[in-house]
């Protein structure tokens, strides 16, 4: 599951890099890199990526302990970006209205979406 877990989380990265471009896009000028990260930290604009975020933290952490990921935690990850990414009606609705928005906006997006979601089929 390290293996899955660990392609994932590339996954992960380039999607929110993608989510990020094109909400900096919508935001405006941010001025140097500095400032960009603490927009993105602590605006109101961004507040709802600190979810996917947070989750991928949580990931990276796991997969620095010693310990091989069970399958179990792997699913449990899994489950919990399908309710932020995922089809499924259940789940954070502001987190996916706003997504759901931007996959319309942005063919890298689309594209990073797609590569998580096979990602995740493996899990």
């Amino acid at each position: 599951m390290n293996e899955q877990l660990t392609a994932l989380t590339r996954g992960l990265r380039d999607l929110h890099k993608q989510l990020i471009n094109l909400e900096t896009q919508y935001f405006g000028a941010v001025g140097s890199p500095l400032e960009h990260l603490q927009l993105i930290t602590n605006h109101p604009h961004f507040a709802w990526l600190q979810k996917l975020s947070g989750l991928m933290t949580q990931i990276d952490e796991r997969l620095d302990d010693k310990e091989p990921v069970t399958v179990e935690e792997a699913k449990a990850f899994r489950q919990s970006l399908e309710m932020l990414i995922g089809p499924c009606e259940e789940g954070d609705q502001e987190f996916r209205t706003k997504y759901n928005a931007l996959l319309h906006d942005g063919p890298e997006l689309v594209m990073a979406h797609g590569n998580v979601r096979q990602l995740l089929a493996k899990i």
